[in-house]
């Protein structure tokens, strides 16, 4: 479980600031507007960082409330996705039941591919995103 100053920072690529559009796989009709940030996977697995594939769910495994440093985003991220079937350390965030969430968030501050996304906890059940 993740503690109070732990952090990690990422690039964003053009997967993660349009989601909806830029996929590799064409199981639905593209949608505008989504977004995520990316969970490296040694970050998930040192902080421990969950998915639903995980014995534990919930704040602090697989929910964080959250909030933008700049003062756009205020809700829920959700832990999410695996890099093979099985496996329980998560590889992204996106808005909890609302996959635009972050994509609202990354329209409002103007954020764009090679742009950094840092993602602190202040508790274990508390992070602060911010583009930097």
């Amino acid at each position: 479980m993740p503690k109070a100053g732990d952090y990690f920072i990422v690039e964003l690529k053009p997967s993660h600031v349009d989601w909806g559009n830029y996929r590799y796989t064409d199981t639905r009709e593209p949608i505008d507007g989504e977004g995520y940030i990316p969970i490296p996977l040694p970050q998930a697995r040192s902080l421990g960082i969950y998915n639903s594939n995980h014995s534990h769910t919930g704040l602090g495994y697989n929910l964080f409330y959250c909030t933008s440093a700049d003062g756009y985003f205020t809700g829920v991220l959700k832990a999410a996705g695996s890099r093979e079937a099985g496996d329980i350390y998560a590889k992204q965030f996106e808005g909890n039941g609302d996959l635009k969430a972050l994509g609202r968030w990354f329209s409002k501050c103007s954020a764009k591919i090679g742009d950094r996304v840092k993602v602190l906890w202040t508790s274990p059940t508390d992070i602060i995103i911010e583009l930097i």
